[in-house]
């Protein structure tokens, strides 16, 4: 089972991030699926001001992980790009991140697959160019296969 939402422009990704971090739970861990310049970072700026998150949000691509506190539930915000090998999860904690009391988004998710919560959500997006320069399809699954 999906849902299909349609972005015609950054502000609607930015709109449906918001409305998806408005329905989060403690314990989520969401993959955020896509390629680069796709709009991941405009996704997770409108999941966090759906938390209720204020502080500006960055990829965390050289740090893995950037948390933040301030919402209804903390915020993990995961860029695995540049994990070189799985145990580097395991130096960052990330285990209390994903069986905490915040949510997670993992941006590049596939590539630490194997560790991934078997009920994680997968996001994701994608270009259509015959739609339009700044068209996405944004597909949500609970489906860790489609990874």
């Amino acid at each position: 089972m999906s849902e299909i939402f349609e972005s015609f422009k950054s502000e609607d990704t930015f709109e449906i991030g918001r409305k998806f971090g408005e329905q989060v739970k403690k314990g989520d861990v969401i993959a955020l699926k896509g390629d680069l310049g796709v709009g991941k970072t405009v996704f997770t700026k409108g999941f966090a001001a759906g938390l209720g998150i204020k502080e500006h949000i960055n990829s965390p691509t050289f740090t893995i992980m950037q948390s933040y506190d301030e919402g209804r539930l903390p915020l993990y915000h995961f860029d695995v790009y540049r994990i070189g090998d799985i145990e580097e999860m395991d130096e960052i904690g990330y285990e209390d991140c994903f069986y905490g009391d915040g949510v997670c988004l993992v941006e590049w998710a596939q590539l630490i697959k194997e560790i991934m919560p078997e009920d994680t959500t997968v996001i994701t997006i994608e270009k259509d160019l015959e739609k339009g320069f700044d068209y996405r399809k944004i597909t949500i699954r609970k489906d860790l296969s489609v990874l």
